[in-house]
């Protein structure tokens, strides 16, 4: 059974395990714990059967106006089960009272986001990639 949870309590490192996959520099489990102890919100989704976070979705947010979904991810053994579905359903009931939540992703996934009301705009998201260190 998945159960989903708010904060990082229970949560180790080694519970992190599996992430970033294809990521040209993929964060350790303990970086992972890192980020999402400095998020502003977090959900996790958890496997009871072994403990372990199955997928996560992370926000930053000024409070007022914007809130910004830098990640979502599901573990690949554990897709097409609704996981991701629920993490986005709870992370936007947890940015509601925000006018603006905004993420950037691929072309692949922007019919899953256009499910929960969001829409694609012209214009271009400028990244910057450096080697973790």
């Amino acid at each position: 059974m998945i159960r989903y949870q708010e904060s990082l309590a229970g949560i180790a490192p080694a519970h992190l395990t599996g992430f970033f996959v294809g990521w040209r520099y993929p964060p350790t489990p303990e970086m992972h714990h890192r980020l999402l102890a400095g998020s502003d919100r977090i959900v996790l989704a958890i496997d009871d059967e072994s403990g372990n976070v199955v997928g996560f979705v992370t926000a930053i947010t000024d409070g007022v106006l914007s809130g910004f979904i830098p990640l979502l991810e599901v573990l690949p053994n554990y897709q097409r089960q609704g996981i991701g579905h629920e993490l986005m359903r709870r992370m936007l009931a947890l940015l509601a009272d925000l006018p603006n939540v905004d993420l950037l992703c691929d072309d692949d996934p922007i019919a899953f986001y256009e499910r929960f009301g969001m829409i694609s705009l012209p214009g271009a998201g400028m990244v910057l990639r450096r080697p973790l260190g």
